[in-house]
């Protein structure tokens, strides 16, 4: 048995709350944005790290990373031992479950990491921590994603890093059930979300993404999807968005994650 292997893993065991589809909205920006990277490499390794009481998350995000990127391969990570055991009868080629923690215990170093409501569990002074020990583990070209989202995957927010850092802040709703952008507050990974006051970035962003989706309120009659995409146009005027009306039309919108970090 080697270190790795026998060592403790690094985490504590979290709710495990998991519905089929729940997280959809950042599978489908992943293969999008990241699905060049995983057709180019020799080892297009992802690793859905935290999936839970039950495999379905990993299952799902095999088959979308496959459909941008055929090699492409899944290891489910899991602290709880019982909860790895219940996944191992839905391996299959490409899909293996393994225990473990925030090391991630594989031999080779993952071209993507998706660690979906795992740290909303954690204490925000643990983030950066846990940020920096994923990062160091991503292959060159390499993407974490974490982020939170609620039981049906209506609503998210996630962060991608690359090996240097946060990059990007990525909202995603579906429409149709939006009363105001602020709504996605409530999803805002831990790293943000007690940062949602006056005073902070996170904040003054939402505010604004409000009154954009006041002003937008004439286009509503063109549907909420039109409605969106005319308040995330206002809002790019004076915030960094980093995405188009492809992305937008999904419910979407992306931002540096300089102009929404916390303050000092």
């Amino acid at each position: 048995m080697t270190a790795r292997a026998s060592a403790r893993p690094v985490g504590t065991v979290t709710r495990g709350t998991t519905n089929p589809n729940r997280l959809r909205r950042m599978d489908r920006w992943i293969a999008h944005t990241h699905g060049a990277e995983l057709r180019r490499a020799a080892e297009p390794v992802a690793v859905d790290l935290g999936y839970g009481a039950a495999p379905w998350t990993a299952v799902e995000l095999l088959v979308r990373l496959r459909a941008a990127a055929p090699r492409a391969r899944v290891v489910g990570v899991e602290i709880e031992p019982a909860r790895v055991a219940a996944a191992k009868p839905y391996e299959r080629e490409g899909l293996v479950f393994r225990h473990g923690g925030f090391e991630i215990p594989i031999p080779q170093r993952p071209l993507l990491v998706r660690a979906a409501n795992v740290l909303r569990q954690y204490d925000e002074d643990e983030v950066a921590g846990v940020w920096e020990r994923l990062c160091a583990r991503l292959a060159p070209g390499g993407l974490l994603v974490e982020g939170t989202c609620d039981e049906i995957g209506r609503r998210h927010v996630w962060v991608a890093l690359g090996p240097e850092g946060p990059r990007t802040v990525t909202f995603a709703t579906r429409l149709c059930s939006l009363e105001r952008p602020s709504d996605l507050a409530e999803r805002l990974p831990k790293a943000l979300i007690h940062r949602n006051v006056p005073g902070e970035p996170v904040h003054a962003f939402l505010g604004d993404f409000d009154r954009a989706w006041a002003a937008a309120a004439p286009y509503a009659s063109y549907g909420a999807r039109q409605r969106w995409i005319r308040a995330v146009r206002h809002l790019a005027a004076d915030w960094p968005v980093t995405d188009g009306p492809v992305r937008w039309r999904q419910g979407e919108v992306t931002v540096r994650w300089e102009a929404l970090a916390p303050r000092a």
